[in-house]
C-alpha cells in the first residue's frame, strides 16, 4: 500500500485490483468469443477487451501518482521553511 491514508489507500487498492480483473476478463472473454474464427482474431480482440481495464489502471496509478507528489512537496515545503526559519534566527 503506497497511500498512507488508510481509507483513501483501501479504496484505492480496491478499484486498481477491479481494474486489473476487468483487464483479465476482458482480454479473456473477448478471446474465446473469436477463438474458433480465427487465432490471430481473437488475439486482436483480446487485446481490445483490455483497453478499458488498461486505461482504469493507468488513470488510478495517475490519481495515486499525483498523491504521492503533493505529499512529498509538503514534506519539502516544510524542510524549506524550517531552514529558512534558521537562517533568519542567525542573522545579526
Amino acid at each position: 500500500m503506497r497511500l498512507h491514508n488508510e481509507p483513501l489507500g483501501f479504496i484505492v487498492n480496491f478499484l486498481l485490483g477491479i481494474a486489473w480483473g476487468t483487464v483479465f476478463l476482458g482480454a479473456l472473454m473477448s478471446f474465446l468469443s473469436f477463438y474458433e474464427n480465427s487465432f490471430l482474431l481473437a488475439l486482436i480482440s483480446g487485446f481490445v477487451g483490455a483497453i478499458p481495464g488498461i486505461v482504469a489502471i493507468l488513470f488510478i496509478e495517475h490519481i495515486i501518482t499525483s498523491k504521492e507528489k503533493h505529499l512529498e512537496l509538503k514534506k519539502q515545503t516544510k524542510l524549506l521553511e524550517e531552514i529558512l526559519n534558521e537562517n533568519n534566527n542567525k542573522l545579526p
